[in-house]
């Protein structure tokens, strides 16, 4: 007798319109659209970084896989105006540039940890990459030199410019985000970064942050399974989300930034309205 969740199952896969697509490689780590969505990329535990294309048609093709990293991927990040440019962050010690329209990397610069995280400034001329031990180091883009290395005393998770270009933030393992003067990045390389703010926001670990496309929001996940909506002005708090069970570890705004999808080690996706907190959608991965 066929059960009510098979009858469901059965509606969606008929339905859907949802393709999946292999990578011919091991566990995806990172994935990330370019600023077009004319191509996505994956990076993956076995050390590859796999660009799909939009074939204009409603399907991805595989255009080209890149082998040149020793170790797994741990993010990369699409370049936020230029869509064939993507950086890649792995546990060999390397940041690599590569320009998807070639078969190589254009730029490799090496740093001085196990990298974790990525993240591009607005402008797309600085880079910045953060790595186990705590350290994040600022690469100027164009001339693919270190301008700054930055070691903090305390456990640093993921990091992001604002859209604005003005306020570069840190999520922390003490339940805080940390906000910093990003213009200073480029001036008085010789001194520690000016700390601006220091927001309380969970009493977990802060494991993720998202700024939203407009400039008005950013939402921090962590540990202590909730995840909040910040105003970014005033530094407010607007709206804690707790249905989650487990630690949140994704998180990504809607393109109009009315919605939330939250990600964690729970069997589904939530997705909750920016402006109420109210979930509206939740997405069990039976489904998937």
């Amino acid at each position: 007798m066929t059960t009510t969740l098979e009858t469901f199952q059965s509606l969606f896969n008929g339905n859907t319109k949802n393709k999946s697509y292999r990578t011919d490689s091991g566990k995806v780590h990172t994935i990330d659209w370019n600023v077009d969505g004319s191509r996505l990329a994956s990076g993956s535990l076995d050390k590859s970084v796999v660009i799909f294309a939009y074939d204009g048609k409603g399907s991805m093709v595989k255009d080209r896989t890149y082998r040149e990293h020793g170790e797994e991927i741990n993010q990369l990040a699409w370049h936020p105006s230029i869509s064939h440019y993507v950086a890649t962050a792995s546990g060999d010690r390397l940041v690599k540039i590569f320009d998807t329209r070639t078969d190589r990397s254009s730029t490799t610069i090496e740093t001085k940890g196990e990298n974790i995280n990525l993240a591009w400034s607005p402008d797309g001329t600085t880079l910045a990459v953060g790595n186990k031990d705590d350290l994040i180091t600022f690469i100027d883009v164009k001339t693919s030199k270190i301008i700054r290395e930055e070691q903090f005393r305390y456990e640093v998770n993921e990091i992001s410019w604002d859209r604005s270009g003005n306020l570069f933030a840190v999520t922390t393992g003490h339940g805080s985000v940390v906000f910093f003067d990003a213009p200073g990045i480029q001036k008085e390389k010789d001194k520690p970064l000016e700390e601006l703010h220091c927001l309380t926001a969970h009493t977990g670990n802060c494991i993720c942050l998202e700024f939203d496309t407009t400039g008005k929001y950013f939402a921090v996940g962590a540990a202590d399974a909730s995840a909040s909506i910040w105003d970014v002005s005033q530094l407010v708090c607007l709206t804690v989300l707790t249905r989650i069970e487990w630690a949140v570890r994704g998180l990504s705004f809607g393109h109009q930034s009315q919605l939330l999808a939250l990600a964690s080690e729970d069997p589904y996706i939530e997705i909750a309205k920016v402006d109420t907190g109210i979930y509206i959608i939740l997405f069990d991965e039976t489904f998937v």
